[in-house]
């Protein structure tokens, strides 16, 4: 064979291979995922917990995969606005959702919501989450819940709670304790965490239902008193907190929490891949520390854990809401 033809097969069978690759690449696009930025949309204004918790999350995927995960607060609508356009975007892990609690609760409070929890998207996993907390100003004679629930008792609409919002996580967990205890207790709703914790501190509502984050220092320093949290288990943050269930009151069991999710038929080669690398995050030291500093606990549900938490818990809040009158706006 002479050398002009040698030159000739093996320019052929280069074309040939790269032919096959290219066609292997353009039949499975997601071989290359990401290849481009990628967009985390979060649903709440900048410096909460959950736009925090999502910031902590897209600066590790972003060294992680190579390509930029960038943050996109879209507020407004007590979060519906964010879901409804993240729902509404193409399938193809380019968009993603770092949701929330709303996403559970929202259905049961509005009659018309821009998305739709259980078509318009797939979840991929828990990324973190934070028990609620009852917590009462020390001038409150209880120690625990069963004599704050004594005291309640013996004093019918005399005290007051507060919440950051109707509608919102501690507001359905207060109502949850309300329904549960039979108590009397005067809800006093505010414009957000903030002046709630405040007016508790002040003692101008007495009691508040919160998460942990905000109340943590508080603690700390004796401002607050925790009588116990909505978890399974203790909170690291709180070992000495009891939860609901150890100081005798049951089906309390809530918290709240960030979660990722993308629209619904992005292929699951993609939600695999978000599902394992977001697990192989949140096993590092340094984002347990970051989480930890917040009052969370780390994630990492499979696609279908975190699927099964999310309708068990719009079935909870939804009978939690009718049962409590809560109307529909």
């Amino acid at each position: 064979m002479s050398g002009s033809m040698l030159k000739i097969l093996i320019c052929s069978a280069a074309l040939i291979f790269a032919g096959a690759a290219q066609a292997q690449t353009a039949s499975s696009p997601t071989a290359s995922y990401p290849n481009r930025p990628v967009k985390v949309i979060v649903p709440f204004a900048p410096g909460g917990v959950t736009d925090v918790v999502a910031r902590l999350w897209a600066q590790k995927m972003s060294q992680a995969l190579g390509q930029n995960f960038f943050v996109e607060n879209q507020a407004g609508a007590a979060s519906n606005l964010g879901m409804g356009n993240a729902a509404r975007q193409a399938p193809d892990g380019y968009t993603i959702l770092v949701g929330a609690s709303s996403f559970t609760i929202n259905p049961s409070l509005y009659n018309k919501i821009p998305y739709d929890p259980a078509k318009d998207f797939s979840p991929v996993t828990l990324l973190a989450s934070t028990p609620n907390v009852v917590v009462v100003h020390p001038s409150v004679p209880a120690k625990t819940v069963q004599e704050l629930v004594a005291l309640l008792h013996a004093n019918p609409g005399k005290y007051s709670y507060a919440m950051s919002g109707v509608g919102t996580p501690n507001h359905l967990q207060a109502e949850m304790f309300k329904l549960t205890t039979k108590v009397d207790l005067v809800t006093v709703p505010f414009g957000g965490g903030g002046p709630a914790v405040q007016s508790t501190v002040g003692g101008h509502t007495p009691i508040a239902f919160t998460s942990l984050t905000p109340v943590r220092t508080l603690v700390a320093e004796g401002k607050l008193r925790a009588l116990a949290v909505t978890g399974t288990k203790r909170s690291s943050v709180w070992p000495d907190v009891p939860t609901f269930a150890e100081a005798g009151i049951t089906g309390q069991e809530a918290d709240t929490f960030a979660g990722v999710l993308v629209p619904a038929g992005t292929p699951k080669e993609i939600i695999d891949k978000l599902h394992a690398e977001t697990v192989k995050i949140l096993t590092t030291p340094d984002m347990k520390e970051q989480l930890d500093k917040l009052g969370f606990a780390p994630g990492g549900m499979t696609p279908a854990e975190f699927d099964a938490r999310l309708k068990d818990e719009i079935a909870s809040w939804n009978k939690v809401a009718q049962e409590a009158g809560i109307a529909k706006q």
